[in-house]
């Protein structure tokens, strides 16, 4: 039975829309494998790593009929990628083997029994759907994920908080040092929901979102998530646990404020940050009426100092900050202007948008 026929481009990017959350090495070798189900013409791959589980639809060409294997997910992706875009490929089932052929090439597969696959148990109480466009949680996405902790002991903190209520959904990550929150419209009322996405699954998203204005669609259960975009439906397992209390972190009411160039404010940071060391990242900021030195130093003695011009008007305030820490957040940002504000050199400052509460960044101050 040829189970699926067309060109090599479409066979292999429907291939790796559900690869990315394969793992080369697992206890389980078929959690290695996508499984290929065929219902009369209709195909649709699954890939699952026990916790993260991508199914999509697709409409390629083949013999109709009813079908299902499993097959090695990357082995097939690298052979898909040695062959010319414009190739036709097919993929046939012989026995308990998938060939796999293209222009002269013919590769044998061997395949393990779909039954045998582990599929991820759907939750039975999902909450009410809600939907926004995938650019919108896209750059939501960008704007936080860069915060989220890497193997943090308080594992809470390796993800992302997504808090759905009333009209609003804002996306939170903190690593204990920073904090990054952004916020965007819905287009329904939704009851107050509160989930943690865990990290492999944020970064998993941020592939496969588009940059386009169809929508995606979530539905979040007590221990589970679900999303439906693009032919595709993911469901992964949350993170349990109780994640910070955001809004305490947040300053309000700081009485220095400077709004100033992203650009120039990061291109004066990266020079800094040359002559930092590499296991203390620290610069010095030295704000002044009118002036704003940046300034580093290093075991071997050298220093580095760039100075810019300021529209400001407030408080001298001397404050040393993780240089990594403020460019991860200027890098992010897509906005001309960013707005700092302060209140003295031993409080967090807030870095926003001018005019715009949809984002804000908290960085702790480091001693210098």
């Amino acid at each position: 039975m040829i189970v699926l026929k067309a060109t090599q481009d479409k066979v292999l990017s429907v291939f790796q829309s559900v690869s990315g959350i394969v793992e080369r090495r697992h206890t389980l070798p078929i959690l290695a494998n996508v499984m290929i189900r065929k219902t009369g013409s209709a195909l649709q791959l699954t890939t699952s790593d026990l916790e993260i589980q991508i199914r999509t639809s697709a409409g390629l060409d083949g013999d109709t009929g009813n079908f299902t294997t499993t097959v090695g997910a990357r082995k097939l992706i690298d052979i898909l990628r040695t062959m010319p875009a414009d190739q036709t490929v097919s993929l046939e089932s012989s026995q308990n083997k998938l060939i796999l052929k293209g222009g002269k090439s013919k590769f044998t597969l061997q395949t393990l029994p779909a039954e045998d696959f582990p599929l991820v148990q759907e939750a039975a109480n999902f909450g009410p759907a809600f939907s926004v466009p995938q650019k919108t949680l896209k750059e939501l996405l960008g704007q936080v994920s860069f915060s989220m902790a890497v193997h943090d002991i308080r594992y809470y903190l390796n993800g992302i908080l997504f808090v759905a209520e009333g009209k609003q959904l804002s996306l939170v990550a903190t690593d204990g040092h920073r904090l990054a929150f952004a916020s965007a419209t819905l287009d329904v009322e939704v009851p107050k929901q509160e989930v943690i996405l865990p990290r492999k699954t944020v970064l998993e998203m941020q592939r496969l979102l588009s940059d386009t204005e169809g929508a995606i669609e979530m539905q979040f259960a007590s221990n589970q998530a679900k999303f439906s975009f693009g032919g595709m439906e993911f469901v992964t397992k949350l993170v349990e646990g109780k994640f910070p209390d955001y809004n305490r972190v947040i300053p309000k009411n700081h009485k220095n404020a400077i709004v100033l160039g992203r650009q120039p404010l990061l291109a004066s940071l990266q020079r800094t940050a040359i002559l930092t060391s590499d296991k203390f990242k620290g610069v010095r900021l030295n704000i002044d009426p009118g002036t704003l030195r940046v300034a580093s130093n290093n075991a071997e003695q050298e220093e580095a100092v760039d100075e810019l011009d300021i529209d400001y008007g407030g408080d001298s305030i001397e404050i040393g900050f993780n240089v990594t820490y403020l460019i991860d957040v200027l890098t992010n940002m897509e906005q001309e202007m960013v707005k700092v504000e302060l209140s003295d050199s031993n409080s967090s400052a807030l870095v926003t948008i001018p005019d715009n509460h949809s984002f804000k960044y908290v960085v702790m101050p480091m001693r210098i």
